[in-house]
């Protein structure tokens, strides 16, 4: 319902959150996990619910650290994690993505120098999802090159919209093999 609230359809998202809300407590939920940081901080800022709200990153850290998640495969990859703006500067949620990939057996995380609170966006924030921006202009391509600065041979996030700008960006690189750009639960599927 994010992109109701920013285009002015505010009375259509209240709509909508009432609906969401009606059909969580029709199934007993008692907590609803996210993995668009967008739908996370609708929720969390526009809904009114008495259900516990997570992103993904949250539980799987959760699950990490009670043991109920255990890694059995290990990776040999330097990787760095950028913070999607929906998820760190509009929630804080920076600590829990990064302690999860700082425990996968064989990688190295590298910090992009532009982090947490200092992140950039990668070009989807605000509506800029809908807008075309040249190569060269849009922040998706200075991340990918920040990302590539720190040694990284993974960019994960934990963002759809990001993977998909991030993605975009890629393809436009000479060596589009240079860096994969990944989700924390792809990373975590394949070494459980």
């Amino acid at each position: 319902g994010y992109p109701l609230y920013v285009a002015g359809m505010r009375e259509r998202l209240t709509e909508l959150a009432r609906h969401n809300v009606r059909q969580v407590r029709s199934i007993g939920a008692q907590r609803v996990v996210f993995t668009c940081p967008s739908c996370y901080h609708t929720w969390r800022h526009f809904y009114e619910t008495d259900v516990k709200l997570m992103h993904s990153t949250q539980l799987i850290s959760e699950l990490v650290q009670k043991g109920r998640i255990r890694f059995k495969e290990k990776v040999n990859i330097t990787a760095t994690y950028h913070d999607p703006c929906y998820l760190g500067r509009h929630n804080d949620i920076y600590d829990q993505p990064r302690d999860v990939l700082k425990k996968v057996p064989g990688l190295e995380f590298s910090e992009m120098s532009e982090s947490r609170a200092a992140s950039l966006c990668c070009g989807g924030g605000g509506g800029r999802i809908w807008m075309e921006t040249m190569k060269g202009e849009r922040f998706s391509d200075f991340r990918i090159e920040q990302a590539m600065g720190v040694g990284a041979e993974v960019l994960a996030t934990s963002c759809p919209y990001c993977i998909t700008h991030f993605e975009e960006s890629r393809l436009t690189l000479e060596d589009q093999e240079s860096l994969v750009i990944k989700d924390i639960t792809e990373i975590i599927a394949e070494v459980i």
